[in-house]
């Protein structure tokens, strides 16, 4: 074995050793969720944290579906984020699309102001967005949750960046073959897309999905509410059951898992722009 070699392989081992400490870091509180669900109650505040529970009370995942209606709000949650998804992805697209590959007038200064809501705290346009959605007649309802997020600032950069690597003369034969712009975008530059399509939904569903403040103001029946919503319902005045919170929370976790793993392949292709060969 070289000195050479030696340092590589030291090298590496600090690389898998910090690798290995840093997923470890985002990988506990996760069980920290898991140990507190199927711990019995009396451990959740004891004087010394247990981290494995003395035993496993797997009945605190019934108890915890048992005490609300939360497969109903899960099919809300569902619902909410999958409408969301469609039309912000698509919304997205369309308009990534026209920044990147067309030029009108205005052009820089509408793409640099939407650029600019990016710097916009969202607890800004709270009140404005709320009395839009009051004026339209969209509160307590799906579409009042949906639509003032159906645009993302966020999601058109991201889109536009990525499409301003498609060739314009893979575009301008396309228009000479006589396809029309809809056509085009379909058949041509949204196949190129597929990794910028599933960056936008994985961060469309988390951001619909994990949203708590924006349904909290919109929706008031609770047959509407979200799981996030309900979880807040579990926090009492007096005692809060945290082993039926962290047991929701928990199942609230296996549908972005799902998205991630469906969509992960192109994860880093998208955010990288190197999905076009």
């Amino acid at each position: 074995m070289t000195r050479r070699s030696l340092g590589q392989r030291l090298e590496l081992g600090a690389i898998w050793a910090a690798l290995v400490a840093g997923g470890a870091v985002m990988v506990f509180p996760i069980y920290w969720m898991f140990a507190t669900a199927v711990r019995p109650r009396s451990e959740v505040f004891g004087e010394l944290p247990r981290l494995i529970p003395s035993q496993f009370v797997w009945h605190n995942f019934v108890e915890a579906w048992q005490r609300l209606p939360f497969l109903q709000w899960t099919i809300n949650s569902l619902a909410i984020a999958i409408i969301a998804v469609a039309i912000t992805v698509s919304i997205n697209l369309l308009c990534g699309y026209a920044f990147a590959k067309f030029r009108f007038p205005g052009r820089d200064v509408l793409f640099f102001a939407i650029i600019s809501a990016l710097m916009i705290p969202i607890q800004v346009i709270l009140v404005p967005e709320f009395l839009i959605v009051s004026w339209l007649g969209l509160m307590n309802s799906y579409w009042g949750v949906i639509l003032p997020r159906a645009a993302e600032a966020f999601g058109i950069f991201m889109v536009r960046q990525f499409m301003v690597a498609i060739p314009d003369e893979l575009i301008e034969a396309a228009r000479i073959d006589g396809a029309g712009e809809l056509g085009i975008f379909i058949r041509i530059v949204l196949p190129l897309c597929k990794p910028i399509v599933a960056v936008l939904v994985i961060f469309t569903f988390m951001w619909r999905w994990n949203d708590f403040v924006w349904p909290l103001m919109v929706l008031t029946d609770q047959d509407l509410y979200t799981v996030q919503l309900g979880l807040n319902l579990l926090k009492g005045q007096y005692n809060t059951e945290w082993t039926n919170i962290m047991a929701i929370a928990l199942f609230s976790l296996i549908p972005m898992f799902a998205i991630f793993m469906v969509f992960q392949r192109y994860l880093v292709r998208g955010i990288a722009g190197t999905g076009l060969k």
